[in-house]
């Protein structure tokens, strides 16, 4: 019924011209029966087949259209077919695991076996199996090259789908760059045009190659941090300035990056994380048998990009609810004059307390957000002297601390979520350059009787929290701990898409 309403359909509506199909078939493969094809006839079944391939389809709505603006015509394998390209393409989805990926995902098999059957008169034997057999090779070979183009220039995972805290402006593929790909007049012009040419990737996937071997690791585990930096590589969130911050969590590491050259480098102290399991050896750690969930512990630090656009010197801290109620409102009941000794002020209702030693903190609820606490300008202050201001969803900056003893350890994810600096004195003056801010800055921190202060930076500088477990510096290639088990969660998600 579907098909004979098609026709009706196709009987009343004003046709564009069809290609020569049945012509450009039959001359290619010496095979009568594709010259007996009629376009109107082929237009059926092949908007019958996109309803039918509609789930193994990754894009089937841009598909469908595509096809319906091109009056249903096999343009793609009429364009490609007869000058071996879809043969060239599928050499290099052949060739995917270079890039840490499986010929799997760009159906390859499945191309090849439609390309046999369609060379073989033996097979080809009606001008109702060729309808069909064009029809699905269109469908697949179509949905391969976006599939290959999508993977390589933006990622095969949206990191934003998997990962609960990732705030990072990521570009993802729309129709139009999609279009685009089925409209390319030269495959391998194409193919060629969009292999990453970072040195980064190249040195990571020249390792993926060669089974390098990372320290106290096996072959699997190395191949599998390499593959999941390969991805973050791929996606379209990279810094595009000359200028900006740049701070990777499982390095511990804060760089300012100035014209390719890194023009200031320190430690860093991160969000307390997932750090006592080794997640590189638990790939179960965060899948259901289902769904791959990614679970954070409350106080990791997230990924984002924003902008830094001034500091606060000598700051205030604006305590976190959940840090009031789960620390300081704990460690009050225990010690009556705590927050006097901590500089730490308490409001209701904006309203100021003065005497909140005589408040029986034991007995308040931990969910009440009756009161608010701020910890004031000086000595102790959990901020230190100096705070850098970004916009941002957590509420995170990065900022000086009096706890200068964890920048001393390996494993620095020691912090409520964020970024400790090693040397803010430091930071400022890249950010500010020498004259009267940056010398104000200087004055205000060395204060006997501090003060807070607000400065802004003359031009806001971008700055990037990212998660990079493996990448290549000084010849060689730099591993590091999985420490919110982030490389299982984006691991786990690429080898779902396989099943």
């Amino acid at each position: 019924m579907f098909v004979l309403f098609l026709l009706g359909l196709n009987a009343c509506v004003k046709k564009k011209k069809h290609s020569d199909m049945g012509k450009i078939l039959a001359v290619k493969y010496k095979n009568h029966v594709f010259n007996q094809m009629d376009p109107e006839e082929f237009s059926v079944v092949f908007q019958q087949m996109l309803i039918e391939k509609k789930q193994l389809m990754t894009n089937p709505k841009l598909i469908s259209a595509y096809y319906q603006q091109h009056d249903f015509d096999p343009v793609f394998v009429l364009k490609h077919l007869p000058k071996n390209e879809i043969q060239l393409a599928e050499s290099y989805y052949l060739k995917a695991a270079e890039h840490g990926l499986d010929p799997k995902m760009f159906q390859v098999a499945e191309a090849e076996a439609l390309l046999q059957n369609i060379a073989d008169t033996n097979r080809i034997t009606t001008k109702e199996v060729a309808y069909k057999t064009i029809a699905e090779l269109e469908i697949v070979t179509a949905n391969s090259l976006i599939n290959y183009s999508n993977a390589l220039q933006f990622g095969v995972i949206s990191p934003k789908k998997i990962y609960a805290r990732y705030f990072t402006d990521t570009k993802r593929p729309d129709s139009l760059s999609m279009s685009h790909v089925l409209g390319v007049q030269n495959i391998q012009g194409f193919l060629d045009s969009i292999q990453p040419k970072n040195p980064q990737y190249l040195a990571l996937q020249k390792a993926l190659e060669n089974g390098e071997i990372a320290p106290g690791r096996t072959k699997e585990e190395t191949q599998r941090i390499l593959k999941v930096n390969l991805e973050r590589l791929r996606w379209k969130n990279k810094p595009t300035g000359v200028r900006y911050v740049v701070v990777n969590i499982p390095n511990y590491g804060l760089k300012v990056i100035d014209h390719d050259t890194v023009a200031l480098r320190m430690k860093v102290c991160v969000g307390e994380g997932r750090n006592k399991m080794d997640s590189a050896k638990n790939l179960s750690a965060y899948t259901d048998g289902v769904k791959v969930q990614d679970v954070p512990f409350s106080r990791e630090t997230p990924q984002l990009n924003s902008e830094i656009n001034s500091v606060q010197v000598n700051p205030i801290w604006n305590i976190p609810q959940s840090i009031a109620s789960n620390e300081i409102m704990v460690q009050a009941a225990a010690d009556r004059y705590y927050l006097s000794n901590k500089n730490i002020n308490v409001y209701e209702k904006g309203k100021k307390i003065e005497n909140p030693e005589t408040i029986n903190w034991a007995a308040e609820s931990r969910t009440s957000r009756k009161y608010t606490f701020k910890q004031q300008s000086g000595v102790g202050n959990a901020l230190g002297k100096i705070k850098f201001l970004f916009p941002n969803k957590s509420s995170v900056y990065l900022h000086d601390t009096p706890a200068k003893a964890a920048f001393g350890y390996t494993m620095r994810a020691v912090s409520h979520g964020c970024v400790r600096l090693e040397h803010p004195l430091e930071l400022a003056h890249t950010l500010f350059g020498d004259g009267s801010q940056f010398e104000q800055i200087e004055k205000d921190m060395q204060d006997s009787i501090p003060k807070a202060r607000y400065l802004s930076l003359p031009q806001k500088v971008p700055v990037y929290i990212t998660y990079i477990t493996c990448w290549f510096e000084n010849g060689r290639l730099i591993f590091k701990p999985d420490v919110y088990g982030l490389d299982t969660v984006l691991y786990t998600h690429i080898q779902k898409m396989l099943s």
